[in-house]
């Protein structure tokens, strides 16, 4: 089949750079749910996936790849329907088996039938992995392309061929690295993507061989897929890009097989942001979305219940932080001198680790966003800073959990009501048989607490000592009662600080209420029920504490 020219992709670009210039269009392929899936420890459910895809369909990627339709259980599920409502949902699958018709083939039937927009085939472009792995001619490999392809584009599906192991097989065979994308281009392809799926290439590589690609397909066809073996996912990316190729896959927060994949959360504010590439290309994600993607990549690590890279750039909580010293005077003095983009533009902020003046600065203006008054002369400043700090060295993390700091800096201030008060509580955990003979373990907890003089004891039964806690805690707050009735724990995260069964323990609690509002919550301490009791505490207090905020506010309208 003859090769046929691909879509035009050049838009005017309606950010930065400069003004009436053509630019042309980068196209984002999110591929979280199915390569980031083969990172070790992360195994995504259902309800995962769903709620991991509608987060980048908001965002603004323009594929989202969901999984590998009949490789497994949840991904056959998954794709009973499309997920998402803006972007391209792509299947993921393997060409058709050599010496079988694609009507003969169960997965190119699945594949052909799953509910997407695209189809992603993987395809052999190394000589070497042709005859190891799949067991047959070069000849017969091309022929499963072509036939695949056009099966994908007969079933009303766009249709990728990710070249596996491109670099590889390019450097060993070229004319078969060459005849593979262009095999899959002439059937009809509408994006081939060359994959450097060991990770080992080299940015200059990785250029020279786009180029020379170029020659069988051109550029607004072609995708580079890299891994970041040599932790050079993103440059490698970015080297591709300069040479030609106008889509680009990666995962969030980089996560993948082995060290990981490109990662998208650094990928696209520097295609956005730096001028070398913000003044030659656009992307379909607008700069009211970028100012989220630090809050993305977060709630993304939420998920997978593991704590953020502080260091990540971009979106780490130390990304745009500074220690005393001439740096965080500088800084202060003028953001540029140790910013090399302005925090806000990707949902992040300054900090300024300090302890002096500039410290108290940064204080303020935290207090500042959460609605506080605060004077560089209170004396309960001074002291709020100090717990911080303290606290943090304890293993609190305020940063995580932003309702608690705020109760903390509101109680440091005498504007939190004592709305009651624990004045003990104790938890059992029995494991039993019950009446059936069947083995069960059952959780009891007894609270007892001080409202308006009052002595209230509850007691209730729960799945698990924290469940117990929390309903015991909230069955009887007297005049409180009615305004917890929405109050919802959605997440809870426990991490070990140390080593050890007497290891300091962080709890982390987040919760939501009918408003939609959600805060997170902290404690820590060498018990783990106790840890967990202090986030509850918090969680509720602060509910109490934004009710009548938000009555005050209705009140005064």
């Amino acid at each position: 089949m003859a090769a046929r020219p691909c879509i035009n992709l050049t838009h005017k670009y309606g950010y930065g750079g400069k003004n009436n210039n053509e630019k042309e269009r980068i196209y984002i392929y999110d591929t979280t749910l199915r390569d980031g899936q083969q990172t070790p420890g992360i195994d995504f459910s259902v309800a995962d996936k769903k709620a991991i895809a509608a987060m980048l369909d908001d965002f603004g990627m323009d594929y989202v790849e969901g999984g590998y339709p009949g490789a497994n259980p949840t991904d056959t599920s998954f794709f009973q329907r499309k997920h998402t409502a803006k972007a391209k949902f792509a299947a993921f699958g393997m060409t058709k088996r050599p010496g079988v018709s694609t009507s003969n083939d169960p997965g190119m039937s699945v594949l052909l039938q799953a509910s997407s927009d695209v189809i992603t085939y993987v395809a052999k472009s190394w000589d070497y992995h042709v005859h190891l792995a799949l067991g047959c001619s070069l000849e017969d490999n091309l022929e499963s392309i072509t036939s695949s392809v056009t099966a994908a584009r007969m079933a009303g599906k766009e249709c990728i061929v990710d070249c596996e192991h491109f670099f590889d097989g390019f450097k060993a065979n070229p004319d078969y690295a060459l005849a593979c994308a262009k095999a899959a281009y002439g059937a009809g392809a509408r994006w081939v993507v060359l994959c450097d799926t060991n990770g080992g290439t080299q940015p200059g590589e990785v250029g020279d061989i786009v180029r020379a690609v170029k020659s069988v397909v051109p550029g607004e066809c072609l995708g580079i897929h890299a891994h970041n073996d040599t932790e050079q996912a993103v440059a490698v990316s970015l080297a591709a890009i300069d040479a030609g190729v106008r889509q680009v896959q990666g995962t969030l927060n980089g996560i993948g097989e082995r060290c990981g994949n490109a990662n998208l959360v650094t990928l696209i504010p520097t295609l956005m942001l730096k001028p070398v590439w913000a003044d030659r290309f656009e992307v379909g994600i607008s700069m009211d979305a970028l100012a989220g993607i630090t809050k993305l990549s977060r709630t993304f690590d939420d998920i997978l219940n593991r704590a953020p890279n502080d260091q990540a750039a971009f979106t780490g909580s130390s990304a745009f932080a500074t220690k005393a010293g001439i740096h965080a005077s500088a800084l202060l003095k003028e953001p540029k001198t140790y910013e090399h983009v302005p925090p806000e533009m990707v949902g992040n902020h300054r900090r300024v680790m300090v302890s002096d003046q500039g410290g108290k600065s940064n204080f303020i203006a935290e207090l500042n966003k959460r609605g506080i008054q605060v004077a560089k002369d209170d004396r309960h400043l001074d002291t709020l800073i100090a717990l911080v700090k303290e606290r943090e060295a304890e293993g609190y993390a305020y940063e995580s959990a932003d309702a608690s700091f705020e109760l903390l800096a509101r109680q440091q201030l005498g504007a939190v009501p004592q709305f009651f008060r624990v004045e003990a509580f104790r938890c059992m955990v029995e494991r039993r048989y019950d009446s059936n003979g069947c083995l069960k373990t059952v959780s009891e907890a007894i609270v007892k607490i001080i409202i308006d003089g009052e002595e209230h004891l509850s007691v209730a039964e729960g799945h698990g000592p924290v469940n117990a806690l929390d309903l015991a805690l909230r069955k009887d707050l007297g005049r409180y009662q009615e305004e917890l009735a929405d109050l919802e724990l959605v997440d809870f995260k426990v991490r070990i600080l140390n080593g050890g069964t007497e290891a300091i323990t962080r709890v982390l609690i987040e919760s939501h209420d009918a408003s939609g509002q959600r805060w997170r919550t902290v404690g820590v301490s060498d018990n783990i029920i106790d840890a967990s009791f202090q986030a509850l505490m918090d969680s509720v207090v602060y509910k109490l504490m934004k009710n009548r905020e938000l009555a005050g506010h209705i009140a005064a309208e």
